[in-house]
């Protein structure tokens, strides 16, 4: 009878082993397509190139901070995600009258939409920095939007803002001293939390390890590169929590800052991250493209790991890789994955993680090989 229970437990962890599913990245990864790259070309690729090239590179999701209706008919029929983004100046007009969020919608949305999936949709970008006299009409105008979706029937698209972690916390380190900045944390952020919190939404943030790694000599540069070494981590004294990676610290940073607030478990789409391959500054020699290509690896094995970070054990909802295309004109950093002739730059990235096995799955291999062994030397 051992026996027999032996051969249906190995044929069951064998079966288990072989269910598909298996190896796809516990965080939705995608990359940001951006129009301020896009701006460098004479002539831009063409929306069904560009879905193309996506598609090819096996990411499931793309943000775009300019929603340009002919890029989102690209992905049609596609499985692609789309994070749309209204930009900055439009936000005063959307917050004063919701007839123009429903007018922005009719134009964005509605002609594609269930057959391009849009899953959230930010009201500006970095706002509170870069137009921070339109920090009031931030709210009315989500709120126009979310309504004018609502009358529109549609119930699945989110709606949020994106911000930037080095302007809206205020330290990273540790990161259970994090906070919002002041004034933002109450006449915007706390309020914003409770619409999430109420409409089932995501905190969407830029995050860079690379910007804070150069803003802090003292780091070394295996922290932000997901290197790690058996001494290299910082510990949280107040949490007692370690930390082996710049990118888990400032994700937890944002997790603490929300929960003083009160709202401690609002998901978190990191909308931007990655590591720039060139600078025409020559004082960045660590932008090139080795440490960006250990970055984006060491990222996405972070991801596929299913760890998530040491405050929130699901992780981040969705992480954006900025950014999908490198600049056509060589000014100030590239961030690409992509050449500028849409040919990949990292050859050996695999961005939909379907040539690794999850742990889970190893081990089921490893404990059924094991009793097959045991079987046959019974």
């Amino acid at each position: 009878m051992a026996a027999d229970f032996l051969v249906s437990l190995a044929a069951i962890l064998f079966t288990l082993s072989l269910l598909p599913g298996s190896t796809s990245l516990p965080t939705t990864v995608g990359a940001t397509y951006s129009a301020s790259t896009v701006a460098t070309y004479g002539t831009p690729p063409a929306p069904d190139r560009v879905a193309r090239a996506v598609s090819s590179l096996g990411l499931s999701a793309l943000r775009l901070d300019a929603s340009d209706p002919a890029m989102i008919r690209a992905f049609l029929y596609s499985n692609t995600s789309l994070l749309l983004t209204i930009p900055n100046q439009l936000v005063p007009p959307l917050a004063s009258n919701r007839s123009n969020a429903l007018r922005w919608l009719y134009i964005h949305v509605i002609p594609f939409y269930p057959r391009t999936n849009i899953g959230t949709i930010s009201v500006g970008n970095d706002l509170l920095e870069s137009s921070p006299d339109f920090f009031t009409f931030l709210l009315p105008a989500i709120r126009n939007l979310r309504l004018s979706l609502q009358d529109l029937g549609i119930h699945r698209i989110s709606v949020s803002t994106t911000f930037s972690f080095i302007n809206v916390i205020t330290t990273a380190f540790p990161p259970s001293n994090a906070r919002f900045q002041e004034p933002a944390v109450d006449t915007v952020i706390r309020p914003l939390l409770r619409f999430l919190r109420d409409t089932n939404s995501s905190f969407l943030i830029n995050l860079y390890p690379y910007n804070l790694y150069k803003m802090r000599s003292e780091i070394p540069i295996g922290f932000p590169l997901f290197q790690e070494h058996p001494f290299g981590f910082r510990e949280d004294l107040t949490t007692g929590v370690r930390y082996r990676n710049l990118f888990d610290m400032m994700v937890d940073a944002v997790i603490s800052a929300m929960a003083v607030t009160g709202y401690e478990n609002i998901p978190v789409i990191v909308t931007e991250t990655g590591w720039p391959s060139y600078s025409t500054d020559p004082a960045e020699i660590d932008a090139n493209p080795v440490y960006a290509e250990m970055y984006i690896k060491g990222l996405l094995f972070h991801l596929r790991s299913g760890k998530g970070t040491p405050l929130r054990r699901e992780g981040v909802a969705e992480t954006y890789i900025y950014e999908l295309l490198d600049k056509q004109v060589r000014q100030g950093r590239n961030w690409g994955i992509l050449y500028p002739n849409l040919t990949s730059k990292y050859k050996e990235i695999q961005y939909s993680g379907s040539d690794c096995r999850g742990f889970f799955d190893i081990l089921i291999m490893a404990v059924g090989q094991f009793l097959v062994f045991a079987l046959l030397a019974w």
